[in-house]
């Protein structure tokens, strides 16, 4: 019997403040003005990996926590502007915010406010059964209430992946999404060596697949089909880069993409690629991600050149 939902996507929800700055690191000055200007918006990771994972024709149930504010008002028209199902749980400490200062160049430096979420937070035990159960793949969100989660969605019998973000390899708050995953990502940011950590992510842990980005460089990947990681080279963008806020997300979601589709590893991360260079020709403010079509017709054109290469 076929699932209702392609993807479970849990937490991850929030607004970031997006701030465009003439420069980063940001010198001290009085004052700057800013343009085009400073504006609040829903999208988080699990919101951005939702998005990405439905513009691609996947079905999406996003489930978390929100408070009762005008922030939670925003996640929840994100979702009902983009036709993504949405369980919101209430969130006592009000819903995740952040500030984004995102440069000329697009980098982009985040300030999370720690101060909503608490390690008592939460998914009712119920609900993340019934929506597993009515699930094929969980992606999971590293947050508070999602690690309590992980068990549920083994019992389920649904396949798990995670995103780590930048991890150092050291962190013990991150092992249990590390080693409890069937895939998983992690940013080359703050690691040391990424090979030794991604091997000690396989050896420990039960992931079939680890993918360490590392944003203009590519990415690595490392199977168990395979002897050591092999590099991934980067899409080339399809415009300016503007912004790169959510590319990370965008490859996830172009990466589980591929692999509901039976896609080798290889061709996961090629499709995690492309979307991941689409997100940063796009304004975070924008809300927008790559159509199956696209991602599509720009795999084809460059397995072709690889061809003729």
């Amino acid at each position: 019997m076929s699932s209702a939902y392609d993807v479970l996507v849990l937490g991850g929800s929030g607004v970031d403040t997006i701030v465009y700055v003439p420069e980063l690191p940001l010198p001290y000055a009085d004052s700057y003005m800013i343009r085009p200007g400073i504006e609040a918006r829903a999208g988080q990771t699990g919101d951005f990996v939702a998005l990405g994972l439905s513009s691609l024709g996947l079905r999406t149930h996003h489930i978390d926590m929100i408070g009762d504010d005008p922030s939670g008002k925003l996640v929840r028209a994100f979702h009902r502007d983009h036709a993504i199902d949405f369980t919101a749980v209430p969130l006592p400490g009000g819903t995740k915010r952040a500030v984004n200062l995102v440069g000329p160049d697009g980098r982009r430096l985040s300030l999370y406010d720690d101060s909503r979420s608490h390690v008592s937070d939460r998914l009712p035990e119920e609900t993340v059964r019934t929506l597993a159960g009515a699930s094929t793949h969980a992606h999971v969100s590293i947050t508070y209430p999602c690690a309590h989660a992980l068990p549920l969605l083994r019992e389920a019998g649904v396949t798990v992946s995670t995103d780590l973000h930048d991890w150092d390899g050291e962190n013990p708050y991150h092992e249990e999404f590390a080693y409890g995953s069937d895939l998983v990502l992690v940013s080359t940011a703050a690691l040391f060596d990424h090979e030794a950590t991604m091997r000690q992510i396989m050896e420990r842990g039960r992931a079939e697949a680890v993918v360490a980005t590392a944003g203009a460089e590519g990415s690595y990947l490392l199977s168990r089909e395979a002897d050591g990681p092999v590099h991934i080279p980067a899409v080339a963008p399809p415009g300016p880069v503007v912004d790169s806020n959510g590319a990370g997300d965008a490859y996830a979601s172009g990466f589980l993409f591929g692999r509901l589709a039976g896609e080798s590893f290889e061709r996961c991360a090629l499709y995690g690629a492309i979307a991941g260079a689409h997100a940063c020709t796009v304004p975070a403010t924008g809300g927008d991600a790559i159509d199956r079509a696209a991602l599509l017709a720009e795999a084809a054109a460059l397995s072709a050149v690889d061809a003729d290469a």
